[in-house]
């Protein structure tokens, strides 16, 4: 029996990518899933879907920038399945810009979506996770939270920070048997580069993303992390692309 197996998961950002293909992953495995994201008819196709394969899957509408949303989804999974094994805080944007460029409004939607969102995530499940001594935190980097580009320096911020309250979470949960883990993916096939408007900088994302791998390569790593031993943590994870270089 896979580790997985009745684990309850909350997967943010499941509409589309990455937490889509984690979703399928998951409910093959076992898990009893709590699907977020903003599209709500696209959270509806990937329920059924995992049911009509004999999973398990319940969905809210949730926004991430929003606290109380980010409350009620775990509340939500806690009148469904009586507990949270695991929060992927997967939902994220990169429009990226150069910063001479001035977008604050899409500078303003890196913050919220991807630091003020995962911040949220954690604040919903933390005291649940604490009362049971248990529980799995894993946040979703990028390789741009470990090196900065011309024209991600914005988007890179956002997810070095994802990676310093990674960190933090782990030291500060330590003793609560609650493990953190980054994954920082490289070039992925996902949705991600179609919010760049920039066009000086929209040409080589896309000559990079030509050689993005399938989001199920990330799907996979995460159930890894997931069905360890209790006693083990895997702590981070860069996964490129074989042939992206940075």
């Amino acid at each position: 029996m896979s580790n997985i197996q009745d684990k309850v998961v909350i997967i943010t950002g499941a509409s589309s990518g990455i937490g889509e293909a984690a979703a399928k992953e998951l409910a093959s495995k076992g898990a009893k899933l709590v699907l977020a994201a903003r599209r709500g008819e696209r959270l509806k196709k990937l329920q059924e879907e995992i049911q009509n394969n004999g999973g398990q899957a319940i969905y809210k509408v949730t926004d991430v920038t929003s606290h109380d949303q980010m409350e009620e989804l775990a509340e939500l999974a806690l009148q469904e399945f009586g507990k949270i094994d695991v929060l992927v805080n997967n939902a994220g944007v990169m429009p990226h810009s150069f910063l001479y460029k001035k977008r604050i409004d899409d500078w303003n939607k890196m913050i919220d979506v991807n630091i003020k969102g995962v911040l949220y995530g954690i604040a919903a499940v933390l005291p649940t996770m604490r009362e049971q001594k248990s529980g799995h935190v894993i946040n979703l980097s990028s390789v741009a939270g470990h090196f900065v580009g011309a024209g991600s320096t914005v988007y890179a911020g956002t997810k070095f920070a994802v990676r310093a309250i990674s960190e933090g979470l782990r030291k500060e949960e330590a003793a609560n048997n609650i493990r953190s883990t980054i994954i920082s993916p490289g070039a992925v096939t996902s949705e991600l580069i179609n919010a760049i408007t920039d066009m000086d900088l929209k040409p080589g994302i896309e000559k990079i993303y030509e050689g993005a791998i399938d989001a199920d390569a990330i799907a996979r790593a995460i159930a890894f992390a997931i069905e360890q031993p209790a006693d083990v943590a895997i702590n981070e994870m860069i996964i490129r692309p074989t042939s992206q270089e940075r």
